[in-house]
């Protein structure tokens, strides 16, 4: 006699419903003047909603298991690449450029 396993679907609504109070979350905390709340509205809150997203919307807790380790070295990727580029990318004059809006907008926010 063959069983029928049982699966757990999500509540989809109220996954939703966290997602958009994770949104409120995160607008509000983009609104606060201390830059520690603003990186912790925006990273962390972030990184919550993906996590949600990809566990229930994409089902990847029930791929095969591989799949989550493929989409954790993707992330790797990115975090190398930022690292790889960020001094660039971040820094307001180089040897042969220079972005005079960047230092005006800095120097202004002082």
């Amino acid at each position: 006699m063959a069983t029928k396993s049982r699966v757990h679907h999500a509540n989809y609504a109220e996954i939703w419903a966290i997602l958009v109070a994770l949104l409120l979350v995160s607008v509000g905390g983009s609104m606060s003047s201390t830059r520690g709340v603003v990186l912790v509205a925006a990273f962390g809150v972030a990184l919550v909603k993906a996590y949600l997203v990809a566990k229930y919307f994409m089902h990847v807790n029930v791929e095969k298991r591989w799949v989550p380790y493929l989409l954790l070295v993707m992330i790797a990727f990115v975090v190398i690449f930022f690292a790889g580029v960020a001094p660039d990318v971040m820094k307001h004059g180089g040897l042969h450029w220079s972005n005079d809006a960047a230092k005006q907008a800095v120097e202004s926010q002082h």
